[in-house]
């Protein structure tokens, strides 16, 4: 790859966030950017924008995490392109207002959710993939119409300074603006008033930003992490597969990945089978060993590199695949230790690198349990067994998202929706959920002025004949008793007329006619 310059890393002041922040507040309130062309031309800019600085992220990802090109585009610059394709093929449909379910006697009111942006908001990026993790929900922020301020990792400060001149020389900079430092400027950022805040990173550091949201009653997105489980069981079918798949899961970015297991539960007769694919695998990916690879990235920095260090130091267990540390290139062998406690430093701490280690087990029971002792919520969960244990381990076992048979491919496609569940996150963002993260769903009504007679019943004096007409048209009678059990009485029949035709125009003119012959019948009984 050729030099390309990057400029040194630059800290944005202090004292101009609170104009940063007013001037992003401010275009919001102009409304442009609630024009949906408005919207477009930003995100086909970003696209561009991503194309053409491909040399500065790629240089900038190498510097930052020793990324090889191909990971960086795969994982980053690719990544975001097509988000801002997806979102361009179905931003009318996500931005169209949706017909909203009501009973028939409402229908003229024309219920509806109208999609409106959130206002202004403040994306906070983390360091393992700097501009995937930052601009996919920047990408859904442009396509929900809010304006927004984002912070990069001053972690990998290469990829801050490209992406703040990127942003701001090639989109609204009265919309969108790029922040750059580390805890003062956050410190700063979290004093201003913001309609959303979209965080990714570390569960302590997001409590932080969501008691400071608290104050200003500012809605938060939160994408953290977890001690994610992988759960291997005798029915596992292909060992070998389960282990290359695994073994995948803690190479990819160095295992820098929120989403990578931390450890496996494997029943205990496979474990010596199961090391054996693992390093059978390891020789596949790296023919000349891991350190030669020119694949395999590097722990971001040493006080990173050193909490896994410790974590490997500390372990009572068995070192059966990789060990070998490099302080001076910040490298970690990918490594797996066989462990026989959960309160191992192995199993005590999320690894966030490309070491694990494995649990054997006598039972998948004791599986289930000993995820439940390590993390409750984790962020993902694995499983690998026949299709009954895996569907039980997915009904037992909760986490924010979950792959059978595979390392983490349930947030390896950016159309699907992705996030945490309890201390792993809150919210989601990708493909269609980008959009509705950064959108109110303003629910409308418009009534209309003929209808005066048919809503008269809410009007004093009181009349209880009409409440009980009202009622006759408008409740859905129920088809069970007491004790819950299914009675097919008159409204069960009454439900299977209501369905004849099922949603053609026919079908509702049918339906339409039995309610209202009905309904006249019931005037005639009642005199009226």
């Amino acid at each position: 790859m050729a030099s390309v310059a990057i400029p040194a890393f630059e800290a944005t002041g202090v004292e101009a966030i609170p104009g940063i922040a007013r001037t992003a507040r401010g275009t919001f309130q102009t409304h442009k950017t609630k024009n949906l062309e408005w919207r477009r031309t930003q995100l086909r800019k970003l696209y561009w924008a991503m194309e053409d600085y491909r040399p500065q992220l790629l240089a900038a990802l190498k510097k930052d995490l020793n990324k090889s090109a191909f990971e960086s585009a795969f994982t980053e610059i690719d990544w975001v392109k097509n988000d801002c394709m997806f979102v361009l093929d179905n931003l009318d449909r996500f931005a169209k207002d949706e017909k909203l379910p009501v009973p028939w006697s409402f229908a003229m009111m024309k219920f509806r959710t109208r999609k409106e942006p959130m206002g202004t908001a403040l994306i906070i990026g983390p360091y393992n993939f700097p501009v995937q993790l930052l601009l996919a929900p920047f990408v859904g922020a442009i396509a929900a119409g809010c304006t927004a301020v984002l912070k990069p990792s001053e972690l990998t400060p290469a990829c801050a300074m490209v992406v703040k001149e990127m942003v701001e020389t090639r989109l609204d900079t009265s919309a969108f603006a790029v922040v750059n430092g580390a805890i003062p400027e956050v410190n700063a950022l979290m004093e201003q008033k913001w309609d959303i805040v979209f965080f990714t990173g570390s569960a302590q550091v997001g409590t932080i930003i969501t008691k400071k949201a608290a104050e200003t009653l500012t809605p938060v997105v939160l994408e953290l992490g977890g001690k994610n489980p992988a759960i291997v069981t005798k029915n596992v079918g292909d060992l070998a597969q389960a282990a290359k798949r695994l073994l995948w899961g803690k190479t990819l970015n160095a295992g820098q990945v929120c989403l990578s297991h931390n450890y496996v539960l494997i029943d205990k007769a496979l474990v010596p089978a199961f090391i054996q694919e693992l390093k059978n695998a390891y020789k596949q990916a790296f023919p000349n060993g891991a350190k030669a690879s020119p694949d395999l990235g590097r722990i971001v920095n040493e006080r990173h590199f050193l909490r896994l260090k410790a974590m490997l130091d500390n372990t009572n267990g068995k070192i059966v695949m990789g060990g070998e540390v490099d302080q001076s290139e910040l490298f970690i062998e990918p490594t797996a230790v066989l462990v026989d406690s959960v309160h191992d430093s192995m199993m005590a701490e999320e690894s966030f690198g490309p070491i694990f280690s494995i649990y054997p087990v006598n039972t998948l029971d004791e599986a289930i349990n000993t995820t439940k002792l390590v993390h409750s919520t984790p962020l993902s969960l694995f499983a690998f067994g026949s299709k009954a244990e895996n569907q039980r381990v997915l009904n037992e076992v909760t986490s924010g998202g979950a792959t059978l048979n595979d390392s983490y491919f349930h947030g390896s496609v950016n159309t699907v929706p992705f996030g945490g569940v309890g201390d792993s996150g809150t919210g989601a963002y990708r493909g269609q959920a980008s959009f509705d993260a950064f959108t109110h769903h303003r629910t409308v009504s418009e009534t209309p002025r003929w209808a005066e007679k048919l809503i008269a019943v809410r009007y004093m004096p009181f009349d209880m004949a009409k409440l009980r007409q009202f009622k006759w048209l408008s409740e859905k009678k129920p088809n069970f008793d007491r004790n819950g059990k299914v009675v097919k009485g008159v409204g069960y029949w009454v439900s299977m007329v209501l369905g004849l035709g099922g949603k053609s125009a026919k079908g509702a003119f049918l339906r339409w006619v039995v309610v209202a012959a009905a309904y006249w019948l019931h005037m005639l009984r009642a005199g009226n």
